[in-house]
């Protein structure tokens, strides 16, 4: 049984999500500088939005995290899968690479990538939520949660699966940057709603039971799965917001073509 400690300090995998955060963000930004520079139009809120996202994953791999051990666990869970992929989503950074990569081999080669079957079914809404959710119930369910505490390299691999899945899983419900297939509000809204009550439902066996090979004190489980369960719903309030703004605004483009439209038309 295993009853892990609290942040030990920053190691070298630490270091290096640091480092990786920080390049990103500068690479961000200076992206979106070129881009104002030439006269486009990039808001300034993608890139503390970008900037905030790094910190978030940085600082749950840097920073001592508050709470018991697995509280603290489930904080950089929530930073790491969640919340910092929302905010980095939000920034639309695969678009930004699109605008400002000169037309040419390079632009066409992602372009073809993102459009490619592959991408097309890792993006596809319940796939995503399957990697995303299934994961979880994977690393909670198993002894994967006690196997990651004695091994550097399990869990390494399971830090990156966090992170990759819970950006795979935003980018298929928000649908920013452009994607090969289109989905409609109902179905990406089903989605978000079954994924919630999913994790919602892993949350609630953790506040009866610790991950199998494990042992924490009742009030530090019951913590880490109380904030598992509702920052989990916080951040699906999030993603909900995000689809109803997308529909309102694809409602009012479709409203203004309509009126061009019918305006262009010549009188009978």
């Amino acid at each position: 049984m295993h009853d892990h400690p609290t942040h030990t300090g920053p190691g070298a995998l630490a270091l290096v999500v640091l480092l990786v955060a920080v390049l990103g963000v500068a690479l961000y930004i200076g992206a979106a500088v070129r881009l104002r520079r030439r006269g486009d139009a990039w808001p300034w809120w993608r890139d503390a939005s970008v900037a905030a996202g790094a910190g978030a994953v940085a600082a749950a791999a840097v920073l001592p995290l508050p709470g018991g051990p697995f509280t603290a666990h489930m904080t950089g869970h929530l930073l790491v899968g969640m919340v910092g992929p929302l905010l980095i989503v939000l920034g639309r950074p695969v678009t930004l690479l699109l605008r400002t990569v000169p037309v040419g081999g390079a632009r066409a080669g992602l372009l073809t990538v993102l459009h490619s079957r592959p991408a097309a079914l890792l993006t596809a809404p319940a796939v995503a939520a399957v990697l995303d959710m299934g994961g979880l119930w994977v690393l909670y369910r198993t002894p994967l949660f006690a196997a990651m505490h004695d091994d550097t390299l399990v869990a390494t691999v399971v830090h990156l699966h966090v992170f990759a899945a819970g950006m795979l899983f935003t980018v298929a419900i928000c649908r920013l940057d452009p994607l090969r297939r289109r989905y409609g509000l109902p179905h990406l809204a089903v989605v978000l709603l079954v994924a919630g009550a999913v994790h919602a439902v892993l949350a609630k066996t953790l506040y009866a039971q610790s991950p199998p090979g494990t042992m924490f004190a009742a009030s530090d489980l019951q913590a880490g799965a109380q904030l598992m369960y509702y920052g989990g719903d916080a951040v699906g309030v999030a993603l909900a917001v995000v689809l109803a703004v997308r529909w309102y605004g694809g409602m009012g483009r479709a409203r203004a073509r309509a009126v061009t439209v019918g305006r262009a038309r010549p009188a009978v």
